[in-house]
């Protein structure tokens, strides 16, 4: 069997089963397979496929025909450049949080709090562009933590980084310049309609609140009082109909310059304010 033709047979098996991108599922997995870029595979794809990979490659497809994630099947994801362990006890980083990423690289900060950590993806990723910065990650799962201590070191930060098990500001004391967070923000009444890709492989805690999905948001507003420097800032990822309330609790926590900011499909996605000095 060729590469080719084992890629279409795979192709075949993922859209029955009605993966949203089969192609390029197929392509990453063979990829992975082969040990090899993506963009290498045009030019093998006459090749014999030897019978170990062949195996190997299809129990992957195995595995994502029954809507595992690519990211659980291969190990990990690329986010912001950095490769990032990923498994069933952290959430997929996704494209999207990259906005905040952004905005937080917008103004200098020396003292992180990342809420939430999961797998480590925004507060790793914010100290490998600051080098001068330190910080603290948290969650409220051990297992999550010891992913993202793994990021920690494959990035280089983990000598930059606390960790600590708190449920939310629970076990934290101290004043940070920037707080960062990506909460579960999807209402109960929600988690049914999901992709299967993430309601069945993907962490429930850190997806749904089990109730209106501001849960969260309501606990952070309350803690920034204590937690966040004057003249610090809060920057959290939000569902797309949840502005309005965000921004409220964080008004009625006396923050100031609250913003709302637009992923690049246009949606609601990150809020971002500024404790009074």
């Amino acid at each position: 069997m060729t590469q080719q033709q084992a890629l279409t047979g795979a192709i075949q098996v993922l859209r029955a089963a009605d993966i949203p991108l089969p192609e390029r599922d197929a392509r990453v997995l063979m990829a992975h397979a082969l040990g090899v870029e993506r963009s290498r595979l045009t030019l093998h794809m006459q090749d014999d496929l030897p019978p170990e990979k062949a195996r190997y490659f299809e129990a992957m497809i195995a595995d994502r025909s029954r809507h595992m994630p690519v990211s659980h099947i291969i190990g990990g994801r690329w986010f912001y450049g950095r490769w990032f362990r990923v498994t069933g006890d952290v959430l997929d980083p996704r494209p999207e949080t990259e906005t905040l990423i952004n905005l937080a690289l917008a103004k200098p900060f020396s003292n992180l709090l990342d809420l939430g950590s999961g797998s480590g993806a925004i507060i790793v990723t914010l100290l490998a562009e600051r080098s001068d910065a330190v910080g603290i990650a948290t969650d409220i799962s051990g297992a999550a933590l010891d992913i993202a201590r793994e990021n920690a070191a494959a990035s280089g930060v983990a000598d930059r980084i606390g960790f600590a098990v708190s449920d939310w500001f629970s076990a934290l004391d101290g004043q940070f310049d920037l707080i960062v967070s990506n909460p579960p923000y999807i209402a109960a009444a929600e988690m049914p309609g999901l992709q299967p890709d993430v309601r069945d492989f993907e962490p429930r805690f850190a997806l749904t609140d089990e109730a209106d999905g501001l849960s969260a948001y309501r606990r952070i507003a309350r803690g920034l009082g204590r937690h966040l420097h004057p003249n610090g800032r809060v920057i959290v990822e939000i569902g797309p109909n949840q502005a309005k309330a965000v921004t409220g609790f964080f008004a009625d926590a006396g923050l100031e310059n609250i913003t709302v900011h637009t992923d690049l499909d246009g949606r609601d996605r990150v809020i971002s304010a500024i404790k009074p000095a």
